[in-house]
């Protein structure tokens, strides 16, 4: 699901945010209990969500962030602002070092905003989180232009 905000310009920090409360309500998680919802933002200013899907077969869950980042691939976004991320816990959460691998293909400028049910905040790049991240250039391989840094 891709939106903008209703002047047709990028979104808002509040908007983003928003987004990925919507999505953390969404969230399938009979297991942990823990929901999560995330709203990542392309260069283009269109907005992609997705929340957290557990599954009996732990391994097979996916997290929220990485179903944000595939509704966005999916729809042509290769190139990201920020991103927020909504937990129903006490405290905010940082993505999972899964999710940071995953965003850090794209560039690792990106901007991190987690928001915690119970009002907290915190704030990050990606290349905070994942310092050393392994990129495609430990492969040999250039990123097109639009699909990060190296």
């Amino acid at each position: 699901m891709a939106e903008t905000d209703s002047t047709g310009g990028p979104p808002t920090e509040e908007i983003l945010v928003d987004r990925a409360r919507a999505a953390m309500r969404a969230a399938y998680a009979p297991y942990s209990g823990f929901r999560v919802g995330a709203a990542i933002e392309a260069e283009d200013g269109r907005v992609f969500i997705g929340c957290n899907v557990e599954n009996a077969s732990y391994p097979v869950g996916v997290c929220a962030e990485r179903a944000a980042l595939g509704s966005a691939v999916v729809s042509g976004a290769r190139a990201f602002r920020r991103i927020a991320v909504a937990t129903g816990g006490d405290r905010p959460a940082s993505p999972c070092g899964m999710c940071r691998q995953a965003l850090s293909e794209f560039g690792t400028a990106l901007e991190v905003v987690s928001v915690s049910e119970m009002g907290g905040r915190r704030d990050w790049t990606l290349e905070e989180l994942l310092p050393f991240a392994f990129r495609p250039a430990h492969l040999g391989v250039e990123p097109h232009p639009l699909e990060g840094d190296a």
